[in-house]
C-alpha cells in the first residue's frame, strides 16, 4: 500500500470545500494534487505499483477523474489504458451497463473490441463513494470476457459504504483504497 509519508503528501493536497455542490456536502478536491508534480507523481507511482502487484493487463479509467488517474498509471505500468464512458460518448460497438443511483438510473459504456478474453483488468477513479459506478464496471468487465484483477482508488469514503456493496461484485479481487475518510 503506500507509505505513511506519501498517504500524508496525498492528504496534504486534497482540499475540502464546505456546502458543495449542495450545502451539507464537503467536497474532496483533488485538483490541488493533481497541480503539484510531486503528489501526482507520488499517486501515479502507487497505483501504477498496485496495478503490477495484482498482475494487471489493462487499466480501465471512469469518467471523468479516473481518466486523470488511469492514463499516466497505464503509461507508467507499461499498461493499455481503456475508458469508461457515460452512455453516447464512444463511436463504435460498445458494452453498457446501467446501474442504480439514489435517484434514477445512470448507464456506462466501453468499447467492445478494447477488453478481451484473457485480459486482467484493473479500474482505477479517484474516490470510492457509494460504489455504484464500480460495480457497473466490473459486470462490464466480465461480460467483455476480461478477468477483474482489482479495483484502485484514490480515496474511500467509508462512511457511504461502497466497499459493502462491492464486495460481491468483487468476487474476491482486492479492493484498495490509498485514502480512507
Amino acid at each position: 500500500m503506500t507509505t505513511v509519508s506519501t498517504r500524508e503528501l496525498l492528504l496534504s493536497r486534497i482540499r475540502d470545500v464546505a456546502d458543495y455542490p449542495i450545502p451539507g456536502v464537503t467536497f474532496k478536491d483533488i485538483t490541488p494534487l493533481l497541480a503539484d508534480p510531486e503528489a501526482f507523481a507520488a499517486l501515479t507511482g502507487a497505483l501504477a505499483e498496485l496495478c503490477v502487484r495484482h498482475g494487471a493487463t489493462k487499466i480501465v479509467g471512469l469518467e471523468a477523474r479516473g481518466f486523470i488517474l488511469a492514463a499516466p498509471v497505464a503509461v507508467t505500468a507499461k499498461l493499455g489504458f481503456v475508458p469508461v464512458r457515460k452512455a453516447g460518448k464512444l463511436p463504435g460497438a460498445t458494452l453498457s451497463q446501467a446501474y442504480e443511483l439514489e435517484y434514477g438510473t445512470a448507464e456506462i459504456e466501453v468499447h467492445a473490441e478494447d477488453l478481451l478474453p484473457g485480459d486482467r483488468v484493473m479500474v482505477i477513479d479517484d474516490v470510492l463513494a457509494t460504489g455504484g459506478t464500480a460495480e457497473a464496471s466490473l459486470e462490464l468487465i466480465r461480460r467483455a470476457g476480461a478477468e477483474v484483477a482489482g479495483v484502485a482508488v484514490l480515496m474511500e469514503l467509508g462512511f457511504l459504504n461502497g466497499r459493502a456493496r462491492l464486495e460481491p461484485a468483487l468476487r474476491g479481487a482486492p479492493l484498495d483504497a490509498l485514502i480512507r475518510i
